[in-house]
């Protein structure tokens, strides 16, 4: 199933960019790529948790919320423009959106 993959990968980035984060950056940039990283892991499995209850639209909404916002946070932290920071709160609403349908999809 794709979604899982691309929920498998997207915590091996978020692993990938807290390491760095916590080895490799300094300042504002460490901060953002720790911040990213834990929110990008949270939702991936927020994402499996999801597919397992066969609530596949909030899973979507995990894993591409999830890298949104923590894909924006890395770009800045890489010395992106800063028409990136825009980006991190669209992912977050659809973080947010996320965590409210899989409530209303476990309502019963």
């Amino acid at each position: 199933m794709i979604i899982a993959i691309l929920a498998a990968l997207s915590g091996a980035i978020a692993v990938a960019a807290g390491a760095f984060g916590a080895h490799g950056a300094s300042g504002p940039a460490a901060d953002w790529l720790k911040t990213g990283a834990q929110y990008q892991l949270v939702h991936v499995v927020a994402a499996l948790v999801a597919i397992r209850m066969e609530a596949r639209g909030p899973a979507w909404l995990f894993v591409v919320g999830g890298a949104l916002f923590a894909g924006s946070l890395y770009g800045l932290a890489m010395g992106g423009g800063r028409w990136l920071g825009p980006i991190t709160p669209i992912g977050g609403a659809l973080l947010i959106g996320g965590w409210l349908w899989l409530a209303w999809s476990a309502r019963t």
